[in-house]
């Protein structure tokens, strides 16, 4: 995927997130920083059922509009996170104890953040680019 699919992707991993009610909402680039991924998309679920809630209907959003399947999924269970790999894009679903206790965004605080652009036209369409 091309850099500009992979940020359309983190962008809509972002706006599905959102959609079911995730907050905190952060997009980093990691393209720089790292080889095994261009962006990570990072939110706060209320509580695990919720953080269930989004990465079920990012999966079923996805499958059926884009025909994407993750590379991977970890963290079910009792964690407090959930993981999506889609490869050039990964979206971590968090508890707020499991954020703050993993602090991504301080462990990557050289990674560019993005604005999701919530709530924009362009962020419920944006993998379609």
């Amino acid at each position: 995927m091309s850099g500009a699919g992979s940020e359309a992707l983190a962008r809509r991993l972002a706006a599905l997130a959102d959609s079911k009610g995730a907050s905190d909402v952060v997009l980093l680039d990691m393209r720089a920083l790292v080889s095994y991924t261009d962006f990570l998309a990072i939110c706060t679920a209320r509580n695990e059922r919720q953080a269930r809630a989004i990465v079920d209907e990012v999966k079923l959003r996805l499958k059926q509009d884009n025909e994407l399947l993750p590379g991977g999924i970890d963290g079910e269970g009792g964690a407090g996170w959930i993981v999506a790999d889609y490869l050039d894009s990964v979206l971590h679903v968090f508890t707020a104890e499991a954020r703050q206790r993993y602090q991504l965004e301080d462990l990557w605080r050289e990674a560019p953040r993005l604005e999701p652009g919530l709530g924009s036209p362009e962020a419920s369409s944006a993998a379609g680019a």
